[in-house]
């Protein structure tokens, strides 16, 4: 969880979402808050109409009030909704005030003007108060008069505490689909790095020689990327090859001087020195084949696989050929169509070590199967020889150890076999099957 992408993201994304719900819960809040204000100014602004046509103007006469009935809260002590009337020098009141008297205007106010005042009600409390001021009357007989409406602003945050308690769910319900979303779109997104993630495992089990451009715009690039690194090591592979070919090569005169110079001097008499000269170019010709073997495995990997069961045909045919391989009885018992995940030339070269080998130590019968266990290839070759002592078995793949009694075994066979075993991700067992030797090859199958 902690270096995923996926989870990186989703909580990028959850951190966003939950940012941008609280700031559109919290505008909601203002902008209901204003519009809540606006209807209450617009309704005391109605109710201050209200109070000012209980006034009635007398010609040459002071104006008087009338009693006139406007909402049954303002009957009510300390309702939260309160009037009040400055006629000249009488104030006038709604009964809710009780004795309570709300500051007014000081001094002459202008005709014709209002305004929104915010006042302390008979319990402390804030109120919203609208205040208009009129002149009842003409000429000198008009007599100034002051309208106060209020209303306690406890009712304005009381609603909008019903407002976030009903915004609440709605919010949540949101939330849960937007991070329900922003799920679908990470996996959505991520979906490419997924097939990235399979081509390279096509890359490694042979299925695909490269990861391929045909990808979504943004892991193109990775992909090209990735495919000149494999270029790159291809080409530096195979000039490590040719290096250790063109080596090697050119080792084998020199070496093949050297046998000649042995057997002049064998010749001569002179065998010691000839015995010293053969095995120093013996074991110089086992570390040449050595390194063109590993050069040939390390380099030519398994693109497509090959057939265990064809390839073993072949060999047999071939060794059937030599004076040996004509007086051995092959039993080969291979299921065609299996695939091992291994370049065929590699496959070739070790079958053809264990085939030969067991022709060597074979009395009569050599048996080869080739069969299918889960997702792996399991190739048996056994002779019907004497087999090998216990306390060599182990010492088969190490190179330069050659257990052919005749001395015509180079020691590289087995050691070869094992490092295309090791190469390919497979894996090589001996034992003695009493009587032979029974040699089994696993490898992964091919897709």
């Amino acid at each position: 969880m902690k270096g995923s992408i996926r989870w990186r993201m989703m909580l990028a994304g959850a951190g966003a979402i939950l940012v941008a719900l609280a700031l559109s819960a919290f505008g909601l809040a203002i902008l209901f808050d204003r519009h809540v204000e606006r209807i209450a100014q617009a309704d005391l602004r109605s109710r201050a109409i209200a109070v000012a046509a209980m006034i009635e103007p007398r010609p040459n006469a002071t104006p008087t009030v009338r009693n006139v009935p406007l909402d049954p809260l303002y009957e009510q002590i300390f309702s939260g909704h309160y009037w009040q009337l400055q006629l000249g020098s009488e104030t006038l009141q709604s009964r809710s005030l009780w004795d309570f008297t709300l500051p007014m205007f000081k001094g002459p106010p202008a005709p014709g003007t209002t305004r929104m005042l915010t006042l302390s009600g008979p319990k402390g409390e804030p109120l919203m108060a609208y205040e208009q001021n009129l002149l009842i009357g003409d000429g000198d007989t008009a007599v100034p008069a002051q309208i106060l409406v209020a209303l306690d602003r406890s009712e304005l945050a009381m609603a909008r505490r019903g407002f976030m308690a009903d915004l609440l769910p709605y919010i949540s319900t949101l939330g849960v689909l937007l991070l329900a979303a922003s799920f679908v779109q990470v996996t959505v997104g991520l979906r490419p790095l997924a097939q990235v993630a399979a081509r390279v495992a096509q890359l490694g089990s042979g299925q695909r020689p490269r990861i391929g451009n045909d990808m979504p715009a943004e892991v193109v690039a990775l992909a090209t990327q990735i495919d000149q690194l494999l270029d790159a090591r291809d080409h530096e592979l195979s000039r490590a090859r040719h290096r250790a070919a063109d080596l090697a090569h050119g080792l084998k005169t020199p070496l093949q001087a050297l046998l000649g110079d042995a057997r002049q001097l064998r010749d001569r008499g002179e065998d010691e020195l000839a015995d010293s000269i053969e095995n120093i170019a013996a074991a110089m010709r086992r570390h040449v084949d050595r390194e063109l073997a590993r050069a040939r495995i390390q380099t030519e990997r398994a693109s497509t696989g090959a057939e265990p069961a064809t390839l073993i045909a072949k060999l047999v045919e071939v060794l059937t050929r030599t004076p040996l391989g004509a007086m051995i009885d092959w039993q080969v018992k291979a299921a065609p169509g299996l695939r091992a995940r291994i370049d065929a030339d590699d496959l070739t070269e070790a079958l053809g070590a264990l085939l030969e080998n067991a022709m060597r130590h074979a009395n009569e019968t050599v048996w080869a199967t080739v069969e299918r266990a889960a997702d792996q290839i399991r190739i048996t070759i056994r002779d019907d020889g004497p087999g090998v002592p216990e306390a060599d078995l182990t010492r088969l793949t190490q190179r330069g150890l050659s257990l052919d009694p005749d001395g015509e075994g180079q020691g590289i066979g087995l050691a070869v076999v094992a490092a295309v075993a090791d190469a390919a991700q497979g894996r090589l067992h001996m034992r003695n099957a009493k009587p032979g030797l029974e040699v089994t090859l696993t490898l992964p199958a091919a897709a």
